[in-house]
């Protein structure tokens, strides 16, 4: 099992310590370190600065939202990454919901698979680098020839050689559909939230991915110095919080991809509640109404011995990699001593 340490994206300020614990991370033997972005820090311009103040560390965005560029904007960002890192770089891309895309990047949502395949389609081409960029697709041309054209496009190639001609790509997908096309097009799958107690919820979507396809799963992590039932209570608060805004807050009733996936997994009316209380503006009962089991399937919490024993669940299911929420250098080290000796 590989370990990797998710940063996401910032609040209102950076942490004073997110360069310190990823140049940690590396040094505790994890693979991998992730940014993230939804409407305020992106998730690239870290990587470049922990790509110069580390070594071997794999970098990777989960995710880059793909309303906020276009895809050969992307393909730039990739290959320029690719090289200031020396080859660590990992390109993570997810749609968003039509609140972000639309409210903020001021972008059409609709055929989010469509969009998904089109622009893994370009950023491949451009990083391979074989011909001049000559695609005509339903929402990127290139040459674009389209409304507002002046007639002067022509096919180009990156100026700049790639290090490596494939750069891997993993997809944020929550959605069946999406699961399946990831699998497909994709090199690894970034799930929001994943069980391994509930593998059922993904075995048909993930039937088609390659044997050598990554899945690099969240899991909130600490350790606790006992496992009684008010104890786990306390160390899950955090995520019961993030659950209850991802199925409650991030999104429209009826259009939420995080109600539709807890439903999914089980949920079912619990997740509507949640929403519900939210839209109501009583996101603090939301909280209490996440499943305390759910959280703690998705996360690994407890004394040394409960976590070192969940591990092996996560070992058994699809997931390659974890990548564990961690504030503190010592649960970096907590984490490494638990889940890389699995």
């Amino acid at each position: 099992m590989k370990l990797g340490l998710q940063l996401g994206y910032w609040g209102q300020l950076p942490s004073p310590d997110w360069v310190d614990r990823a140049v940690a991370a590396e040094e505790l033997g994890f693979t991998s370190v992730w940014t993230a972005e939804a409407w305020g820090s992106d998730a690239l311009t870290p990587l470049a600065y922990l790509a110069a103040r580390t070594e071997r560390i794999e970098l990777g965005t989960s995710v880059v939202q793909l309303a906020a560029r276009t895809p050969t904007a992307t393909a730039m960002s990739a290959i320029t990454l690719d090289h200031l890192s020396n080859g660590r770089f990992r390109l993570g891309l997810g749609v968003s919901g039509p609140q972000v895309v639309e409210g903020w990047y001021g972008r059409p949502s609709n055929k989010p698979l469509v969009r998904t395949r089109e622009y893994v389609e370009i950023i491949r081409q451009v990083v391979a680098r074989e011909e001049p960029l000559n695609y005509q697709g339903e929402f990127h041309q290139h040459p674009y020839s389209g409304e507002g054209s002046v007639g002067l496009g022509k096919p180009l190639k990156s100026i700049v050689h790639p290090l490596r001609r494939h750069i891997p790509i993993y997809l944020g997908a929550e959605g069946p559909k999406n699961v399946t096309q990831t699998a497909e097009i994709a090199d690894g799958w970034l799930p929001l939230y994943y069980s391994p107690y509930r593998q059922e919820v993904y075995a048909d979507q993930l039937a088609g991915a390659k044997d050598d396809f990554e899945v690099a799963a969240l899991a909130a992590f600490g350790v606790t110095d006992d496992d009684r039932p008010e104890t786990l209570e306390e160390a899950l608060a955090g995520t019961r919080a993030m659950l209850a805004f991802y199925i409650g807050g991030m999104g429209a009733k009826g259009q939420n991809y995080h109600t539709k996936l807890a439903a999914r997994m089980g949920l079912g009316e619990q997740a509507e509640k949640i929403q519900d209380l939210f839209f109501e503006g009583k996101a603090d009962q939301a909280v209490f109404e996440v499943p305390l089991e759910f959280a703690d399937e998705i996360s690994l919490v407890g004394t040394p011995g409960r976590i070192a024993d969940r591990v092996a669940a996560w070992k058994d299911s699809a997931v390659t990699e974890i990548l564990v929420h961690a504030g503190t250098k010592e649960q970096l080290r907590q984490a490494a001593e638990l889940i890389l000796p699995a």
